[in-house]
């Protein structure tokens, strides 16, 4: 309670502020919702022209980091407390004696944006002789920056203009997920991806695992990274064929190949190829490819580049090597922890026990950390001043939502201090923008100017229009430089949506997020093709199997022990690990989950050759959210089309379900028509009637309805879209309703036991090499050919779905509860009383879509079988949002529509004189989703934008022939497939 309450708090209200997050792997502009001063969500900012707004599951996890217990709670010297005067006293009579040895003071720290942060560390290196900065990222783009240096001049990252490409053609980039800037990347391809607009880009990947961008790829080649490198050279040659450049030696040609160099060419000026080889030869290749297609300055942007990436791989080995050999005096290390991520960590940690002075400020004793004598913790982010440019000109900034929790001190604030400056740094800051930012002179008050880009979050300026750049490289040395692979298998590590670079280990969000692709839980693991794993005598895990055979991994002298798993679409011949696992001093939630794959990238290289997989003689439990993998020929769930038939009729692939409601008045059937998007009385129609030459499918009978119907044309009756064709499957709507609605952790062994409490979940779904057609053809039995039905395709295309309670107007789930713990109220909620449910699970049972979740034990309360749940310690409870109830043993919970946040958009409304607007309403799921492929509002506001998405063409809901009459649409996947390819 408030003696003297803040002007700016009212309680029960929440704040937002805006600030920015990036930890050297992800960067975003955000806002950031804090109630009575906890800061408890965040969101993306969508006045930023860089991330467009959008956000993924690490970042928009990242608030519960800041609750880590296992953050370090003050400075360490040897492992034991100390005093921030005694580390600043030790630190400074280290770095003078490392000056006066003539013995290098290296600062080695994650790649800095920050124009601040660069200023401070330059006043560091004016004060002590013999600094050098080191910057190494786990997550290494060097061979980029070396090709674009030499292609273009720009030691940095193009920013890629997806909405303006209409074909794309990735060799193996992770462009939607896993690379730098990726959410503005997913926003920017969503829009090309709406087939209303009668355009729709083309988008080829050639790839050995199965990615998440592969598997929303129109056309997807399954290729080893040798064989991606002949592809590529073998595009080169056509697109230089045909603009008359000189073409090279070598690559190997293919159907698909040729189709999407004639595409590129034909689209000149509006493509994209882009590759995530971070081998320099690979990526001149590309940038020659661009170059000649006319893309540089259209689609790819290296006028204002990005600047997320700088890391040097050969400046990380010189420093490893100077360390050895005993050149250096003093380490100061931030951001990395190349204890663990660094391939040669055994090197590393060799020569960092010959150095003086080290000193890490890492948030808590790291494997790093744990090597060092010094541990001087850094603030987190949401307890930090800072700013960023991540783009150049375009500035953002950070501001401390909260009093640091513990006895932490920011890293730039030492550094000042080490140089002599006692100035704090939000001073510093103002200070630098006042020169640098400021001076440009378009504010005529610095403190206004300043203040006001705070509270925005963002300042851009000075950005240029993109321009074509000459290209320089030399294309014969790259061609001939181009790296070699052999062996039976060939390695392709990747980063998965949820583990990033294992640098937020610790969060159980994020290690309870399904991989969207696996849907595999808490754990790293070996892919591999079904078939090969078949005649390796390895458990393809079918039919619910969670017992996975493990395997020796052995590559470039480094073996590792791991499950495989079956992954359709992977390579023959080729296997997949994900990093950011095997984390031994992350924290309760962390240690120990997987294994760690970055001893196998050596160099820095993801793609690694020469790879031997051994069968090793034990089982492995894995916790997997779906155990089946295709639709069975169940065509209602996930509806589908291609692009050229959308063309010739907009309801390709949705042919029209009626429903008879001949009990309701006549406005409440032809409400109900209109909600399935038909706008007429089905009843009066229902003999027969037409749809572009579709068949329509009749359900129910006249006389028939089993339901008293709810009044649906009167009020608000909300209501959400989902767009199957921007749904990229990533994940970030998960962990948003998990923070928002206060969603438990359950721990690996109750996900295993299919207890997982996500409200939202997001189906993936293979096709099949087996049709009805093809099995009567084959004399396959119906059992059988269920059986063979289940079994995913070795090509296989994918779909992504993201289901949560559908809250259907003839709710199932309501007729059952014994007690009326599940109503339907007045708006077209089905709600829940928790305090009414006894835990019979009746309405689980009669839920179509099994969308219901059940509190199995007190994953709340304390319980020590939870450990892993943030909200049963002290400080972890303080992420949990107080507009929302937490649930407790026995009682059933699912998607509640964010109610919450429909009434505060009624309340703001109502004081506003107006009706509800659909920027009024915050629904977590659809404020994260950086692609907006969910849509939320009033289905009664004919303004509103669900509404015409209701109505479209595209339309339809999930299991309609159930008919329940749900009040979720989703919207008809249309892939841009040309007849032979369908």
């Amino acid at each position: 309670p408030y003696l003297n309450k803040p002007e700016e708090i009212t309680p029960g209200v929440p704040n937002w502020y805006a600030s920015t997050f990036f930890d050297g792997v992800d960067f975003a502009s955000v806002l950031v919702k804090t109630r009575e001063g906890r800061p408890i969500k965040v969101i993306g900012n969508k006045k930023s022209g860089v991330t467009l707004g959008g956000v993924n599951a690490r970042i928009n996890s990242s608030v519960l980091s800041l609750y880590d217990s296992g953050r370090a709670k003050g400075p360490l010297k040897g492992g034991e407390e100390t005093t921030w005067n005694e580390v600043d006293r030790e630190v400074i009579i280290g770095l003078k004696k490392a000056a006066a040895e003539g013995k290098q003071i290296v600062l080695l720290t994650e790649t800095i944006i920050s124009p601040s942060t660069k200023r401070a560390v330059a006043d560091f290196a004016n004060v002590f002789e013999g600094v050098k900065h080191v910057t190494f990222d786990s997550l290494s783009y060097s061979g980029v920056l070396a090709a674009n240096e030499e292609s273009f001049g720009v030691r940095a990252l193009a920013d890629y203009h997806f909405d303006k490409a209409d074909v794309v053609v990735s060799f193996g980039s992770d462009f939607l997920s896993a690379t730098p800037n990726s959410n503005a990347n997913a926003a920017r391809y969503a829009k090309m991806r709406k087939p209303k607009k009668g355009k729709m880009s083309r988008h080829f990947q050639f790839e050995a695992n199965m990615s998440l961008t592969g598997s929303n790829a129109d056309i997807r080649v399954a290729q080893k990274p040798s064989e991606s490198i002949a592809s590529l050279v073998a595009l080169y040659n056509k697109v230089a064929s045909a603009t008359g450049a000189n073409t090279v030696s070598g690559g190997v040609d293919g159907p698909e190949l040729g189709k999407a160099a004639a595409e590129l060419i034909a689209a000149k000026g509006k493509g994209i190829v882009i590759s995530d080889s971070n081998n320099k030869a690979e990526q001149v290749l590309v940038n020659a490819i661009n170059s000649m297609l006319g893309n540089i300055g259209t689609t790819i942007d290296l006028t204002n580049p990005l600047m997320l990436r700088q890391g040097d791989d050969s400046q990380m080995s010189a420093l490893v090597a100077d360390m050895k050999a005993g050149k250096v005096g003093a380490l100061l290390i931030h951001g990395v922890n190349p204890s663990y991520s660094y391939f040669d960590a055994e090197a590393f940690n060799a020569g960092l026990s010959k150095v003086a002075l080290t000193v890490s400020f890492a948030d808590r004793l790291d494997e790093t950390a744990a090597n060092v004598g010094i541990l001087a913790p850094d603030h987190h982010y949401l307890e930090s001043w800072n700013d960023a440019e991540p783009k150049v000109g375009h500035f953002s900034l950070t501001q401390p939502t909260i009093h640091p929790l513990f006895k932490t001190r920011q890293w730039q604030e030492s550094l000042l201090k080490w140089s002599g400056n006692d100035v704090d740094y939000y001073t510093f800051i103002r200070e630098n923008w006042n020169e640098s930012v400021y001076s440009s002179g378009i504010n005529p008050v610095f403190t206004n100017f300043f203040n006001t880009a705070l509270f925005e979050g963002v300042y851009e300026q000075g950005a240029k229009e993109p321009a074509s750049i000459p290209f320089a490289g030399d294309v014969d040395a790259a061609v001939a430089t181009l790296p070699k692979y052999s062996g039976d298998f060939e390695l392709q590590l990747y980063v998965k949506a949820g583990a990033g670079d294992g640098s937020q280990a610790n969060n159980p969000w994020l290690q309870e997020l399904p991989d969207p692709v696996s849907r595999v839980t808490w754990d790293n693991y070996l892919t591999m093709s079904p078939a090969q794993m078949k005649e390796l005598g390895y458990s393809r895990l079918e039919r619910g199997d969670f017992m996975a055979d493990m395997a020796e991994v052995t590559a470039n002298g480094v073996t590792v022990k791991v499950p495989v798993y079956p992954a359709p679409g992977q390579k023959y011949g080729t296997v997949g690990l994900a990093v950011g696992y095997g984390r031994t001093a992350a924290g309760k939630s962390g240690n120990g989950v997987g294994v760690n794959a970055f001893p196998l990238a050596k160099g820095g290289s993801f793609i690694v050759g020469d790879v031997t997989v051994t069968k090793a003689n034990e089982k492995y439990e894995i916790a997997q959210l779906q155990s089946h993998h295709t639709l069975m020929g169940r065509d209602s769930i996930v509806k589908e089309t291609t692009f050229s038939e959308y063309q010739k009729n907009p309801r390709a692939g949705n042919p029209r379900v009626e429903f008879y409601l001949s009990s309701a008045p006549s406005a409440a059937r032809k409400a109900a028509s209109k909600q399935n998007g038909h706008g007429h009385d089905a009843h009066a129609d229902h003999a027969h009637s037409e749809d572009h030459g579709h068949e329509n499918h009749k359900v129910g009978a006249a006389d028939a309805n089993l339901w008293e119907d709810h009044p649906i044309t009167s009020g608000h009756r909300w209501g959400m879209a989902v767009d199957l064709n921007k749904c990229i499957g990533c994940g970030a709507c998960v962990t948003a309703c998990g923070a928002e609605n206060n969603v438990p952790v359950v721990g690996k062994e109750e996900v295993r036991r299919g207890r997982d409490m996500h409200w939202l979940r997001i189906d993936r779904y293979y096709t099949s090499d087996m049709t009805e057609d093809k099995a009567h053809a084959e004399g396959i039995g119906a059992i059988d050919k269920f059986t063979a039905m289940e079994a995913a395709a070795e090509a296989p295309r994918v779909a992504y779905q993201p289901v949560m309670c559908q809250h259907c107007n003839h709710a199932p789930c309501e007729t059952v509860c014994p007690v009326a713990a599940t109503t339907h109220s007045n708006e077209g909620l089905n709600q829940m009383t928790y305090n009414r449910c006894i835990g019979t699970r009746y309405c689980a049972n009669n839920c179509p879509y099994k969308v219901r979740r059940f509190n199995w034990f007190q994953y709340y309360g304390g319980s020590k079988d939870f450990s892993t749940n943030p909200a049963n310690d002290e400080l972890g409870r303080m992420v949990l949002n107080p507009d929302v109830v937490v649930r407790d043993r026995g009682v059933m919970e699912k998607c509640s529509f964010c109610v919450q946040g429909i009434q505060a958009a009624k309340l703001k409304a109502k004081k506003a004189g107006r009706k509800v607007q659909d920027d009024d309403l915050q629904i977590a799921c659809a404020e994260a989703c950086p692609t907006h492929a969910i849509a939320f509002g009033d289905l009664n506001d004919p303004e509103s934008r669900i509404a015409g998405k209701a109505s479209d063409e595209r339309s339809y809901h999930l299991l309609e022939e159930v008919g329940v009459q749900p009040n979720v649409y989703y919207m008809t996947k249309v892939r841009n497939l040309a007849a032979d390819e369908a």
